[in-house]
């Protein structure tokens, strides 16, 4: 075969099985999209389809994971799919089944189908995590500079960007929001600024909501007031308290997973992208996983 489908040669493309399935897809895909490609040997339209799905992989810089699956290899995964002939594409997205096509298609209906799942190649950002933490910014003046440096350079998206994270931390969520939505589309996939919407959106739910002890009364009162929870881990996500907060969300989930459209499931998404902490991501996106798949 032409094609490297049985090398998992990068973390973006991967072979997967049902021992592996729900760890390196399901899961895989509350942060990040995952493409499962249903194939089988000696199938030229295969053979064609799979080098343009591994190009794209490559191309996306991580926007997407690729997922492949031999049917003749993981005929239990293809049952479950209901495969009925390969190449299958299936797109997972927040652990759920969103959409698929049969068949190869060529590299611009590919791209058309990642572009209407909101699947944009992911610019890659210089990581400045070094100097940040060697000279830590105040938020106020970070502001300053960046305003002075967009005078400077009107038409640099990136400034934008900063000034918009900078202005996040001080407080101005309006200013903040319309730059955010003024960003060249490609920024707007841009993981600080899916970060930053997260943020702001945290930011705006608190606007008018009771304080904390209001609302840890009236869960103490019922138990079953999920709008109370909501706003309480809202704010203890906010206020610093994470895993009290990501602890509302999971109870909200695990009481009534359909609450509002799924606002659990949506708010511990939301979550997972404004935390730092790995490890407390990790875990809480373990017990999401195994609640949806209950």
């Amino acid at each position: 075969m032409s094609q490297s489908m049985t090398d998992a040669t990068t973390p973006r493309m991967f072979d997967a099985t049902a021992a592996t399935f729900e760890d390196t897809v399901i899961r895989s895909s509350l942060g990040t999209p995952v493409l499962i490609n249903f194939w089988a040997a000696g199938f030229e339209p295969c053979e064609t389809l799979s080098p343009l799905l591994e190009k794209l992989a490559a191309d996306y810089n991580g926007a997407f994971l690729l997922a492949k699956v031999d049917v003749a290899q993981e005929q239990e995964l293809a049952s479950a799919f209901q495969i009925q002939s390969v190449p299958t594409v299936i797109l997972v997205k927040d652990g759920q089944l969103v959409d698929g096509f049969p068949g190869a298609l060529p590299e611009d209906q590919l791209k058309e189908f990642l572009t209407h799942h909101g699947i944009e190649p992911a610019q890659i950002v210089e990581d400045k995590s070094v100097e940040i933490a060697a000279s830590p910014l105040d938020p106020h003046e970070e502001v300053m500079r960046l305003r002075k440096a967009i005078e400077t350079d009107p038409d640099k998206a990136g400034l934008k960007l900063d000034l918009a994270l900078a202005l996040l931390q001080t407080g101005a969520t309006t200013e903040a929001q319309q730059l955010l939505d003024g960003l060249p589309a490609n920024l707007a996939t841009d993981d600080r600024t899916i970060k930053a919407h997260a943020r702001l959106g945290f930011s705006t739910l608190l606007k008018d909501a009771p304080p904390m002890e209001v609302l840890e009364a009236a869960i103490t009162a019922d138990p079953a007031d999920l709008r109370a929870r909501h706003l309480l881990g809202v704010r203890q996500l906010v206020s610093g308290d994470a895993e009290a907060g990501l602890i509302q969300f999971m109870e909200m989930l695990q009481r009534d997973r359909s609450f509002e459209n799924g606002l659990a499931r949506k708010t511990l998404i939301d979550a997972f992208r404004v935390l730092d902490d790995a490890d407390l991501v990790s875990r809480y996106r373990r017990k999401m996983s195994s609640l949806l798949l209950v």
